[in-house]
């Protein structure tokens, strides 16, 4: 269960994640967390697991980010196993390419941390289980992920993605 004070996290984390889009002119749905808005299938076959944003992405198409508060650790980030399989889950069955955003008061949600949920799947072989919550995470080392600063808009993710340094 997740504690009120993660939650209130979780919903800085995507209010500064939708100012970012707004500052930069990146259209977008956010996808409202109320259980009535969706569907049983989200309900039942993925026990409420939704993505927060559909970022649509001219002449491209779009994919699903879900935004979280994570804190470094260790030179990792935790990510919560159950919603990495769940996500694999939509991202496999409906060819919709879902990415966890990653960002946290100690760099002022001036950098955001992308990752697609298929490379959490690759990079994070061994599950590690949270002193806090008892809950399975996979560590994926900082280095995995695409930096994408306050002032980058979502060019320099598709150039992390294409090679260039």
């Amino acid at each position: 269960m997740i504690s009120e004070e993660n939650k209130e996290k979780g919903r800085v984390a995507e209010k500064m994640f939708q100012e970012w889009l707004e500052k930069h002119k990146i259209p977008y749905i956010y996808i409202s967390q109320d259980p009535e808005t969706f569907s049983s299938f989200f309900k039942e076959d993925l026990r409420g697991k939704r993505p927060d944003f559909m970022l649509l992405i001219p002449y491209f198409g779009f994919i699903f980010v879900d935004v979280k508060y994570k804190e470094i650790s260790q030179n990792e980030y935790p990510i919560d196993a159950y919603d990495s399989k769940k996500y694999s889950s939509i991202q496999r069955r409906f060819n919709i390419n879902t990415w966890f955003v990653i960002s946290n008061k100690q760099v002022g949600f001036n950098t955001w941390y992308w990752i697609p949920v298929s490379k959490v799947l690759e990079c994070g072989i061994d599950t590690k289980r949270s002193s806090k919550s008892n809950q399975l995470f996979f560590p994926i080392p900082k280095n995995k992920f695409i930096q994408v600063a306050g002032d980058d808009s979502l060019s320099r993710l598709f150039s992390k993605l294409f090679g260039e340094n």
